[in-house]
């Protein structure tokens, strides 16, 4: 199997653990050799003999982590609006760190509440700020959409106030699918940040259903008619992979594949472009890395767009 996988005998635990060295959550296998909790990673398992062999997605338990060095985002305090136990999002992206989106159903006790944020964003801050260090950035990330939190609008505001107060020079970013841009409140809210990062995978609706497995609802043309509203006060994010999944090829860098999307990046005119491609384990088997020659091919064609572009590889 590909990606970095752990053996573990019944009985046993182990650590997760990223490539920052930080330990998420401990999940002791069944002396039955089931699968571990789903509701904490969803994994694709392998038995062999008295050992469970699988793939090292992760959750984020804090609200608060970090910091750490992002490829994108620099020096990067990460915040987690989403439960500590499960992934929660609008998507279910084959390629998602964080592993698979449960079924549900799902109540909101799971979300840290508005003034919890805040304390817990504060205090981090005071503490970095006593040993010297800032950041370049301040992330909403973590275990699915941010936005889908009830006080996403509030917490913005607060962010930007405790921002403004003790890191005045620190970026605020909010990682989003855009699923939320119906919502005026949340509308509002992103235009509020200094990098509003929107991710399209692909101009194609089916890549797009393939690659993201949005979930019910979700109408493609209604996404980028959303992030048409922005006016280009946005930054795009595309992953580009290839592979396979469940017997259908999957490449969204084909020459069709950049062809189409070049020209939905040209239409949205954002302020900035990512490209990337996968850098941690993927909650399936069969992905790959698509070539940093590739990235650095297709970043070319944006910037003769006039568009900004940084490649991650």
């Amino acid at each position: 199997m590909s990606g970095i996988g752990y053996a573990l005998r019944p009985g046993t635990s182990i650590a997760y653990k990223t490539c920052q060295g930080q330990i998420f959550k401990k999940i002791r296998p069944p002396s039955n050799i089931s699968l571990p909790d789903a509701r904490f990673y969803e994994k694709r398992v392998k038995f062999a003999g008295n050992f469970i062999f699988f793939m090292a997605t992760f959750l984020f338990e804090d609200i608060v982590f970090g910091p750490v060095k992002s490829r994108r985002l620099g020096v990067s305090l990460g915040i987690n609006l989403l439960p500590g136990d499960r992934k929660w999002c609008s998507f279910n992206c084959i390629y998602c760190e964080c592993g698979w989106t449960g079924k549900g159903p799902y109540d909101s006790d799971g979300f840290p509440s508005r003034p919890v944020v805040a304390a817990a964003l504060k205090q981090r801050l005071i503490a970095m700020t006593a040993k010297k260090e800032r950041p370049d950035t301040i992330t909403f990330a973590g275990n699915g959409e941010p936005t889908l939190h009830p006080s996403f609008p509030g917490i913005i505001s607060d962010t930007v106030a405790l921002r403004d107060l003790i890191v005045p020079e620190a970026r605020i970013a909010v990682l989003s699918n855009g699923t939320m841009l119906d919502d005026p409140s949340v509308f509002n809210a992103l235009k509020l940040v200094d990098q509003n990062i929107l991710k399209i995978d692909s101009a194609r609706e089916e890549t797009v259903r393939l690659l993201n497995q949005p979930g019910k609802g979700f109408s493609y043309s209604r996404l980028v008619e959303n992030i048409m509203r922005l006016g280009g006060k946005f930054v795009l994010q595309t992953l580009f992979v290839r592979g396979t999944y469940n017997g259908k090829l999957v490449d969204n860098a084909s020459e069709g594949e950049i062809n189409d999307w070049l020209e939905l990046v040209d239409r949205l005119g954002p302020q900035l472009v990512m490209v990337y491609t996968i850098a941690r384990d993927t909650p399936v088997t069969g992905l790959g890395k698509v070539p940093a020659e590739e990235l650095y091919s297709i970043a070319a064609r944006v910037e003769k767009l006039g568009i900004k572009v940084q490649v991650s590889t």
